[in-house]
């Protein structure tokens, strides 16, 4: 301590740029300030931002809209609490809370950033020097199926390498696709075009790949039948261990590409109309083994329910995470309005599990889910933030997270409307929670 009353600890941090939560016991939480971002839909804070907040080597990078919807890049020096920010010459369709900005570091330090994304041609540009923010022109990665693009995903392979997954078509009537970007050549070339196939009459919406110690990756997905979120169902599987070229079911057995409805492993089925929300989390324990965090309604209840599914070696289970008492209902197309959002997933060495969260019953905060039981049926849930976060939805930076064991979340309040409606919010601070989780 340095004598400080707790009440000028606080004015002293928030003047620094930080806030400390009081519930966490001070400076285990802090917020960082970043910039401002727009807020009157939840482009900037979707999930399915693959990565919304990401590090390479010293440094940090995000990327938001801002209130006149251009792109900005940022980074700083882990641990700083000062930001450099990069306002660029791109715009986005913001309106439309599909359109997100998607970032990742590739292994020489070069970022790689595609943007503004809803069954549109590829708009994607790369850095023009390793650890700058300075974006070159927009250019093609494959140049094949790359005019109706939907949910880019980046993610970082060890030796440097980058995978890009997105779907190619819309919603109820579209492929699955991975590329890859090769660090020595610095050329995108296809890995599977398509991976998941809907074959014209549905859509897979995948999960984000988790990768295990092993190289192993692990790929989950929901079927979806039309343009209704109401139609989602069934959760299948497939990993690969030679970096994309075959895939597996659990059980070994090897998949003939592209996979499709009547070939896929499902590992939880969930029948239609069970309010089962599409584009979640997966993990994976230090044994490998793979799961993933969604939500549906459960049979003889209104009230959707958090669902942690796993695999434990031999069998996969399904555990109910906390008990929900407020009911809702999915369908419709678009971007929909919905008291809770979808749930991010993190695993510690310890086989620790976090599920973050945000939940009307809770305040709208920002909130986390913790469970050290084998059988995965204890959770203890604790609040990050003291105040609304709206329509956030979480994403926090993966590559520190396994690394450090430190939790950087990236976080901006957010209104949202029902389909791609908007809130009359103003632009809103853009933050950065660090979270150190007891024990790490």
């Amino acid at each position: 301590m340095d004598g400080r009353s707790p009440l000028l600890l606080l004015l002293a941090l928030a003047l620094s740029g930080c806030a400390a939560s009081p519930e966490d016991g001070g400076p285990r939480v802090r917020r960082v300030r970043v910039g401002e971002g727009w807020a009157r839909n939840s482009v900037n804070a979707v999930i399915f931002r693959q990565h919304a907040l990401t590090s390479s080597g010293d440094h940090q990078y995000t990327a938001f809209y801002d209130g006149e919807a251009r792109m900005v890049l940022a980074r700083r020096e882990l641990g700083s609490d000062r930001w450099e920010l990069h306002p660029t010459r791109f715009t986005g369709n913001a309106r439309d809370a599909h359109n997100c900005i998607s970032l990742a570091v590739d292994g020489e330090g070069r970022l790689h950033v595609a943007w503004d994304h809803h069954g549109g041609a590829l708009k994607y540009a790369r850095g023009i020097e390793p650890g700058g923010l300075e974006l070159g022109e927009p250019e093609p990665m494959t140049g094949r199926h790359e005019d109706r693009v939907t949910y880019p995903e980046f993610y970082d392979l060890p030796g440097g390498d980058l995978l890009f997954l997105y779907r190619s078509g819309g919603s109820g009537r579209g492929d699955t696709l991975l590329s890859r970007y090769e660090l020595e050549s610095r050329r995108w070339t296809p890995v599977a075009h398509p991976l998941i196939s809907g074959e014209g009459q549905r859509n897979a919406y995948t999960n984000q790949i988790a990768m295990d110690h092993l190289g192993r990756w692990h790929l989950s997905w929901n079927w979806r039948e039309t343009g209704g979120v109401q139609t989602n169902h069934d959760l299948c599987y497939a990993a690969t261990d030679d970096e994309g070229r075959t895939w597996r079911r659990s059980d070994g057995s090897i998949y003939e590409l592209p996979i499709t409805a009547a070939t896929a492993e499902v590992v939880c089925p969930v029948p239609q109309g069970h309010e089962l929300i599409n584009q979640v989390s997966s993990a994976v324990d230090s044994a490998g083994r793979p799961m993933l965090a969604t939500y549906w309604r459960p049979p003889g209840t209104e009230v959707p329910q958090y669902q942690l599914v796993w695999f434990d070696g031999q069998i996969w289970r399904v555990s109910q995470v906390g008990e929900r008492s407020l009911p809702f209902s999915l369908s419709g197309g678009g971007t929909r309005r919905i008291p809770v959002s979808r749930p991010a997933l993190a695993v510690d060495r310890r086989d620790r599990i976090y599920l973050l969260f945000r939940d009307e019953e809770r305040g709208s905060r920002a909130s986390v889910a913790v469970c050290e039981d084998p059988e995965r049926r204890r959770w203890e849930v604790r609040d990050l933030t003291l105040d609304s976060v709206g329509h956030w939805e979480p994403s926090y930076d993966a590559k520190l997270w396994r690394r450090t064991g430190e939790m950087h979340v990236f976080l901006l309040r957010v209104g949202q409307g029902q389909g791609e409606s908007l809130e009359e919010l103003a632009p809103q601070p853009v933050e950065v929670l660090e979270w150190r989780p007891p024990g790490r």
